[in-house]
């Protein structure tokens, strides 16, 4: 049988704010001496506090050992809620303050390194000309959960990433909506004995030194054509998510790139040359990630739909093709 647990007794008229906030302090440095420091309490204190949580909760929260201390099934449990609780009060201070002045605010943004270096600069440009005073934090991402963890643990708004079923993150608990579809193309430099080719087929840079991102998307789909027409991987010179570092060693024209569509913008063009290589098609859109559930802070919720009305005029900008039904929005 469950066993109840008397809220209004054990829980109502004892836990305070303040208990989960040490709580949360002790399971983040796994120590209560490191939380005690953070927190400016005494080790006994810090100590008290969480026996006396356990108490009212009736359950142990935490595993002592020599090591420190670490979440049982029943802290990690009262840890995901007590993110969520403070998360709420401070979207709600932040209610407060949108009302008292709706063009201030923060909005925290993860993003991708090729969505970061080419086509976020002008969406919080042109937002920053109607709401001058709202700060923005931008953390680089990658498409791993493990990268995804800092929007589920409420220290994102939003994240932008690039959405590739094989490398796909756990979307249970996440809303992901298309914003336009991408497509690989492989690059050189105008200088290179290839820009002045009209006709290119993979197998004549089969021996060419290729620069490429980490074991993403890129690298996937690259790696998959040579396959399919029945060449060896390609040589790789450079591996690096930095698309300046990338587009700096292509233009010598020395090196092959493989790049998304979307970062081959007009200014990266006087530099790079799209050769004429189709790859086999395959669903690589831009998406926006946001948390089922939670309700975002007015000015973040203000650059969202400011966001989306940029991507619409990209796509046609860029010459891309528009997002498909399958994977336009998976709420």
């Amino acid at each position: 049988m469950v066993r109840k647990i008397d809220w209004d007794n054990q829980i109502g008229h004892r836990l305070r704010l303040r208990d989960l906030q040490i709580f949360m302090a002790v399971a983040r440095h796994g120590s209560m001496n490191k939380a005690a420091r953070e927190l400016r309490l005494s080790q006994p204190a810090v100590s008290g506090i969480i026996t006396a949580l356990e108490h009212a909760i009736g359950e142990q929260l935490l595993d002592r050992n020599n090591q420190g201390v670490e979440p049982t099934r029943y802290g990690h449990a009262l840890l995901e809620r007590s993110i969520v609780v403070f998360d709420e009060l401070r979207q709600g201070i932040r209610d407060i303050e949108h009302l008292a002045d709706p063009t201030f605010g923060e909005v925290r943004i993860g993003c991708v390194d090729s969505i970061a270096s080419t086509m976020l600069p002008r969406v919080i440009e042109t937002f920053a000309e109607r709401y001058p005073q709202v700060v923005f934090h931008v953390d680089r991402v990658t498409t791993t959960d493990a990268d995804l963890m800092k929007l589920r643990g409420r220290g994102l708004d939003l994240v932008l990433i690039r959405y590739f079923p094989p490398f796909a993150p756990d979307n249970d608990d996440l809303a992901i909506e298309t914003l336009f579809e991408d497509y690989l193309v492989a690059v050189c430099g105008r200088r290179s004995r290839f820009a002045s080719q009209s006709r290119i087929g993979l197998e004549d840079l089969a021996q060419e030194r290729w620069i490429l991102t980490p074991d993403t998307a890129n690298r996937f789909i690259l790696t998959d054509a040579f396959r399919r027409a029945g060449l060896d991987p390609p040589k790789v010179f450079l591996v690096s998510f930095s698309v300046e570092l990338r587009t700096r060693l292509v233009a010598t024209g020395r090196y092959i790139a493989a790049f998304a569509r979307s970062v081959v913008q007009p200014e990266t063009e006087r530099k790079l040359k799209i050769l004429p290589i189709a790859f086999p098609p395959r669903q690589w859109p831009i998406v926006l990630v946001t948390l089922k559930r939670r309700t975002l802070n007015p000015i973040a919720q203000h650059f969202i739909d400011h966001l989306r009305g940029c991507m619409k005029t990209l796509p046609t900008e860029l010459g891309l093709r528009q997002p498909t039904e399958s994977v336009r929005s998976k709420r």
